[in-house]
């Protein structure tokens, strides 16, 4: 039933560096600031949460900015890496992500322009049964 995902070995590089950066927003080598998160998401980010709810780049901004006030542990681990090029410079990244019992299934589509890597759009699906 599932499928047998393989990333292009041509792509092995660009897999090293997005795996690097997920799940995102819970990386502080890369940044925890507004500023931060504004810097590594494209003005027209969007994200679907594992919820079916659909958030603007505000909206996960101001989330963001209240777990900065109030920091609580959130161990996770993650697992089940793909890569796929979508266009030039854009790629789709596929995991999985444990966070104690939650499981979620992550897609996340990345461009990479002259400023870095940016993320333009972000879903999680919850797995049922995990």
């Amino acid at each position: 039933m599932e499928p047998n995902l393989v990333t292009d070995p041509r792509l092995a590089g660009v897999l090293d560096e997005l795996r690097r950066r997920e799940p995102i927003f819970h990386r502080p080598e890369f940044g925890t600031t507004r500023a931060d998160h504004l810097a590594m998401t494209a003005k027209d980010f969007r994200e679907v949460g594992a919820s079916g709810r659909r958030y603007s780049r505000e909206h996960v901004l101001d989330v963001l900015d209240e777990r900065q006030r109030d920091p609580q542990p959130d161990p996770w681990e993650t697992s089940d890496f793909h890569c796929r090029q979508l266009a030039d410079m854009v790629y789709l990244l596929t995991y999985t992500l444990r966070q104690g019992e939650r499981v979620t299934r992550r897609a996340t589509i990345w461009q990479r322009d002259p400023g870095g890597w940016k993320i333009v759009y972000h879903q999680g699906t919850v797995v049922a049964d995990a």
